[in-house]
């Protein structure tokens, strides 16, 4: 089956916002298919060689963060916040923007998760205790309507001291409910439900973590 070469001439930006942008993308006369996303015309996916493709970072870095205290049972732990598309808290992953910094480190993604956690958490990871390792490097979100993607990163937090949780670090226009503890078995209660224990769905990425933590993959 035969694709088509977009190439940066055949793009015509229709929005362009600090945080979002939209664009047109003209792969063949007559013919156009928009793309909304977070990047700059130079980096969209669409106009990428397959080399570019194949080295590209991700937009964002999602994070399945277990908590494993010995003479506990395991646990995931996700927080509520506020998603202003849906306008309610909603059951979420520490996830944030891979920011420049993060893409001048040695490993972006593992930085990334490094510093939402602490943003989002107010745990700073121990590498002498806590382990830290990528099981996906690129995911796209939803590519018949964008180019966005995340990462997922496994963050196992060992003997932490969970009275320390703060969402005080909350930046911009980020907005938190409290935190949520889940053990396995309540975990595969939400999975099999598909709505948190408010009632509310959750993102597809909330659905991965529940899914890698009681898959027990994560071990």
């Amino acid at each position: 089956m035969k694709g088509y070469n977009i190439k940066t001439e055949m793009v015509e930006t229709i929005i362009d916002k600090k945080f979002i942008r939209l664009f047109d993308l003209k792969y063949a006369e007559g013919r156009h298919y928009f793309d909304a996303t977070r990047r700059p015309l130079e980096d969209i996916v669409a106009t990428k060689t397959e080399e570019e493709f194949k080295k590209m970072l991700p937009d964002a870095v999602s994070c399945v963060v277990i908590v494993s205290n010995d003479g506990e049972e395991e646990k995931l732990l996700l927080s509520y916040e506020y998603r202003y598309p849906t306008g309610r808290f909603l059951l979420s992953v520490p996830a944030g923007l891979v920011d420049k910094a993060d893409q001048a480190a040695s490993n972006p993604l593992l930085e990334t998760a490094r510093r939402e956690i602490h943003e989002e958490t107010g745990i700073v990871i121990d590498d002498s205790r806590d382990e830290l390792s990528v099981i996906n490097p690129l995911l796209f979100s939803t590519p018949g309507m964008t180019d966005e993607s995340n990462a997922l990163v496994l963050v196992v937090l060992k003997n932490t001291d969970l009275t320390t949780l703060t969402q005080d670090g909350a930046e911009g226009q980020e907005c938190f409910d409290g935190f949520v503890l889940l053990t396995r078995e309540e975990a595969q209660k939400i999975l099999t439900a598909g709505i948190d224990e408010k009632g509310h769905f959750y993102s597809v990425y909330t659905w991965a973590a529940l899914m890698y933590f009681c898959s027990g993959m994560w071990k």
